[in-house]
C-alpha cells in the first residue's frame, strides 16, 4: 500500500489528536458533572447534570470515537506502524476497543437511564436502589474510559514492548 507524504501524514497525526483530546476532554467533563450530580441537593442541577452527560454521549462522544479510530486506523495502515507490527499498537487498539464500549455505548445507555429515574423521580431517585447502581456504573465507567484514554496517550509517547518477532499474516 502507498505511504502518505510526510505533510499529509502530520494533518491527520492532527486530526487524530484533536479527537482524542475530545474524547478525553468529554471524560473528564462527565467526572465533573457526576461529580456535580453527587453533591447537589436540586433536583434541577441533578436532571441537568445528568441530561448534559446524556446529550453529549449522543454527539461528542461519538463522533471523536469515530474520528479517533478512522484516523487511527488510517495512520497505522498507510505509515510504518501497521495494525498489528508492534505490542504496543496491539495494546492501544485493545484499549480503544474498551473505550468504544464505555464511550459511545455504555454512557449512552446509562446517562439516558439516569435522565429517566431523575425526571420520573426527581430527588427521590437518589432513593431508588436502580438508581444507585445506575450511578455507581456509571462512575465506574467514567473513570475507567478516563485511565483508559491517558493509557493511550501514555502508550502513544513512550512506545513500549518493541516490534512483535512474528508478524500477523492475512491471505
Amino acid at each position: 500500500m502507498r505511504r502518505l507524504s510526510l505533510t499529509k501524514r502530520k494533518w491527520l497525526l492532527i486530526l487524530h489528536l484533536l479527537f482524542s483530546a475530545i474524547m478525553l476532554g468529554v471524560a473528564f467533563v462527565f467526572l465533573i458533572l457526576s461529580i456535580t450530580a453527587a453533591t447537589t441537593d436540586d433536583n434541577g442541577v441533578l436532571k441537568a447534570c445528568y441530561t448534559s452527560m446524556h446529550v453529549l454521549a449522543k454527539t461528542s462522544v461519538r463522533a471523536s470515537t469515530i474520528g479517533t479510530v478512522v484516523t487511527g486506523v488510517l495512520l497505522s495502515v498507510l505509515t510504518q506502524w501497521g495494525l498489528f507490527k508492534f505490542y504496543w499498537i496491539i495494546v492501544k487498539e485493545g484499549l480503544t476497543l474498551l473505550s468504544i464500549i464505555l464511550g459511545p455505548i455504555a454512557m449512552y445507555f446509562l446517562t439516558l437511564n439516569a435522565v429517566t429515574l431523575t425526571t420520573n423521580d426527581g430527588l427521590g431517585a437518589l432513593l431508588n436502589p436502580a438508581f444507585t447502581v445506575n450511578k455507581w456504573q456509571l462512575w465506574i465507567g467514567i473513570i475507567l474510559q478516563i485511565l483508559s484514554l491517558c493509557s493511550i496517550f501514555v502508550i502513544s509517547v513512550f512506545k513500549p514492548w518493541g516490534t512483535r518477532k512474528t508478524e500477523m499474516k492475512f491471505r
